[in-house]
């Protein structure tokens, strides 16, 4: 990147979100922008930038995730704090946006959260949102700035296209049939069949799996969702396709929420491999089941985009090789 870009661009990152701002900043040649987030005894927090930002083009890196109200606040108070200092542009980079699944009232008396969390940061005076695999693609319509919903399946297809004839014979599953058209077209992309399990949340924590669409029988099967928070639907899904005689069960998500009997219903359960991205950082609490996690890195994907999104380029092309959003 050239020095004028360098003095123009500024990416700035959230506490949740240190390492991947790195990870981009190192594949864009950048310096890290230069802020800090600091909490005051009762709770509060403060942003603090140490570097100009007058008339730049600045993005803050901040899944907000667990603890989310916390990362929330602060992106509030980051693009607030940046907007204040005269920023030309500022562009929220959330790889993981909490509150998406609170996204239709499919009950009474509920609220439609994921469209809240939009128009507060659209309040804040954000100029455009950067995200990867929404848990559904109507969020980008919550927004009245503009967003660019990237796919994390380039970063999965180049990791499974390396090893694919060790794979062998695939079967892609849906481990729902909310994900039917992201399974189907990664079937597409790494040739292979397409299954559907069919299944019933009961509460929150707890799924009831029925039926399985299609044959598994002596297939290794990859399993690939958004995300995987209790795991509850995902070892469900890998015990039924066992049953059912696949000789080999992958599970791959974008994000590794990660909560609550998720690690150690992993660890038990017949997956062999679980393929998540670095959208969460997932820490210390994976060890249990290190041996069977994959990490892939979504930097240089967010890297292009935000290169894209300075020099105001499409980024269509980081569309190809895509498997689409969940419905």
């Amino acid at each position: 990147m050239s020095s004028s870009d360098a003095n123009s661009l500024k990416i700035f990152a959230g506490r949740a979100s240190l390492d991947l701002a790195a990870r981009i900043c190192d594949t864009l040649e950048l310096p890290i922008g230069q802020a800090r987030t600091e909490a005051f005894p009762d709770g509060e927090l403060i942003v603090k930038l140490e570097e100009d930002v007058r008339g730049r083009d600045c993005y803050i890196v901040l899944s907000t995730c667990s603890p989310i109200n916390d990362n929330l606040m602060e992106l509030l108070i980051y693009i607030d704090c940046l907007k204040r200092a005269s920023a030309k542009r500022v562009t929220v980079v959330t790889p993981y946006y909490g509150y998406a699944r609170q996204d239709r009232k499919d009950e009474g008396r509920v609220p439609i959260t994921a469209k809240l969390v939009a128009n507060l940061i659209t309040a804040a005076r954000a100029d455009r949102v950067l995200a990867i695999d929404l848990h559904a693609a109507q969020i980008q319509g919550f927004f009245d700035i503009p967003v660019d919903h990237l796919s994390a399946t380039p970063v999965f297809f180049e990791y499974f296209q390396s090893s694919r004839e060790q794979l062998g014979d695939l079967c892609l599953v849906s481990p729902d049939v909310g994900n039917v058209k992201v399974a189907e077209a990664f079937a597409n992309l790494l040739g292979g069949d397409l299954a559907i399990i069919n299944k019933r949340r009961i509460s929150g924590s707890n799924v009831t799996t029925g039926n399985l669409i299609g044959t598994v029988k002596n297939k290794t099967v990859l399993m690939f969702d958004d995300m995987i928070t209790t795991a509850g639907t995902v070892c469900e899904a890998a015990r039924v396709v066992m049953d059912h005689g696949a000789r080999d069960v992958i599970a791959a998500a974008t994000h590794p929420v990660l909560v609550g009997m998720s690690i150690q219903r992993l660890a038990e359960s017949p997956i062999s491999r679980v393929v998540v991205t670095n959208t969460i950082p997932i820490g210390d609490r994976v060890a249990p089941i290190q041996s069977k996690l994959v990490e892939l890195c979504v930097g240089r994907l967010l890297a292009q985009a935000i290169h894209r999104i300075h020099h105001n380029m499409s980024i269509s092309a980081l569309f190809q090789k895509t498997a689409g959003a969940k419905r």
